[in-house]
């Protein structure tokens, strides 16, 4: 879009209008301590060929980094077309659809996503989106609490230890004790997963794949939750439900997970896409943003915001949830994503992410020094412990272009570094970052 700089007339017409004489009066109430006295560091205006040529000279300072990175955000290959729909001026500046009768396109993608993410999981009603992963763990776990009317909550460590963060800040003054169930070899422990488990247990929180990439043992954590009535909360990446069983199939009662990977950059950190599905039983109690499909009085069909009663803005005070929005753009790009692979193409992804990160994980395995943990199934992310800190070998591998993966300092294991591969990963790709391992450790 062009850049329209305003001109002396329309800075004089726009201060007739307000009704000052002039800029100084117009900030008069603003006292003088707060005014910034010196010369902004802004450089002269350019032409829009200038700009370009001064924006294509920062573009060539970027350097090109084959990432390694995930723990929660994955660098999965987004077809064109899913940009190019997304782009388009009515998903890219529509605004919330409150009134249906104006936001029938808008309320139709959020119900294609919503229909799409019921079909991967294999649960019964998703909710239009939360804003990321976290955000939508903490909210399972109010949801939890207010539907079992019970305060414990067992939170295994092997859960992304962010997400367990955001728990900790939503419940911080609450009445809810958060038991942090221990793990080992990087899967959590069942004695004592066992041993915290009683009638008080609201809710059980498991990822899986975990953090750390393991398997959990899935099998059992269902036995225990079929015996209770507590809920289960399963936090998974999408991505694997290609290969592995759904939420639903392990009987999960929510459902939570990163949407990011579905058609969305990496970009820095955000924004995110925070995916939410429940059993049919809790669908008044769900918080967020739900679309239905109704037909009007002349027998057409039509969307509509479903369940408003659990919304904050009629609820006010007593919503399920405050959280009265949803990461609209973003489904859009997810929507688009898993309509354009569909089963086959989201069962490639799968596959080829897990082959190609059992090539690698192998591949490593073999250098003298490094312990690829791979007595626990995975899928795309996997941990090797290094003879050296992680830290030290991040460092390395950043000055020869390679994001080597992310340091396991922070959940205590410091010589730990979690590896993930997607299907963009070429072999080239793989064999130098196992050449640079080569190099650097032995």
């Amino acid at each position: 879009m062009p850049y329209l700089s305003n001109s002396e007339k329309d800075f004089k017409e726009m201060l007739e209008y307000i009704g000052v004489r002039n800029f100084a009066e117009l900030i008069a109430n603003i006292p003088e301590v707060l005014r910034f006295k010196g010369n902004l560091k802004i450089p002269e205006a350019q032409s829009e060929f200038e700009t370009l040529s001064s924006l294509e000279a920062l573009a060539a300072k970027n350097k090109t980094y084959t990432s390694f990175l995930g723990g929660g955000v994955y660098d999965h290959y987004i077809p064109a077309v899913v940009n190019a729909i997304a782009s388009r001026p009515e998903f890219y500046t529509s605004y919330t659809p409150y009134q249906p009768e104006v936001s029938q396109g808008n309320l139709q993608v959020m119900y294609e996503f919503q229909s799409l993410i019921c079909e991967l999981t294999g649960m019964d009603v998703t909710n239009a989106s939360m804003y990321d992963a976290g955000s939508a763990l903490a909210e399972a776990v109010l949801l939890a609490v207010s539907h079992t009317r019970k305060k414990k909550v067992l939170l295994l460590q092997t859960v992304n230890w962010r997400y367990r963060e955001i728990v900790q800040t939503y419940t911080r003054n609450m009445d809810i004790e958060l038991v942090s169930v221990p793990y080992a070899d990087f899967v959590t422990e069942k004695a004592a997963l066992q041993d915290y488990f009683d009638d008080s247990v609201a809710a059980i929180v498991v990822q899986h794949p975990n953090y750390f990439g393991s398997f959990e043992e899935m099998d059992f954590i269902t036995r225990l939750h079929a015996e209770s009535k507590a809920l289960l909360i399963h936090v998974y990446d999408p991505i694997s439900l290609g290969l592995l069983k759904t939420p639903g199939a392990y009987g999960a009662d929510i459902a939570v997970a990163e949407g990011q990977a579905l058609g969305n950059a990496p970009n820095y950190g955000g924004p995110f896409l925070g995916l939410f599905s429940v059993n049919e039983k809790l669908v008044r109690k769900m918080p967020g943003r739900l679309a239905g499909v109704t037909t009007d009085t002349d027998g057409k069909r039509g969307f509509v915001m479903t369940l408003q009663t659990r919304e904050q803005h009629i609820r006010r005070d007593k919503a399920t949830s405050n959280i009265c929005t949803n990461s609209g753009l973003l489904t859009v790009n997810a929507s688009v994503y898993l309509s354009l692979l569909g089963k086959k193409g989201m069962t490639e992804v799968a596959q080829l992410s897990l082959q190609k990160a059992h090539y690698l994980a192998d591949e490593l395995a073999k250098i003298e020094g490094v312990a690829v943990n791979n007595r626990n199934a995975f899928f795309k992310e996997f941990t090797v412990e290094l003879p050296v800190p992680a830290d030290e070998l991040i460092g390395k591998a950043l000055e020869r272009g390679i994001f080597a993966g992310i340091s396991l300092q922070k959940p205590g294991h410091p010589h730990h570094l979690l590896v993930t591969v997607t299907e963009k990963r070429t072999k080239k790709e793989l064999d130098a970052f196992i050449s640079f391992m080569k190099e650097t450790l032995q």
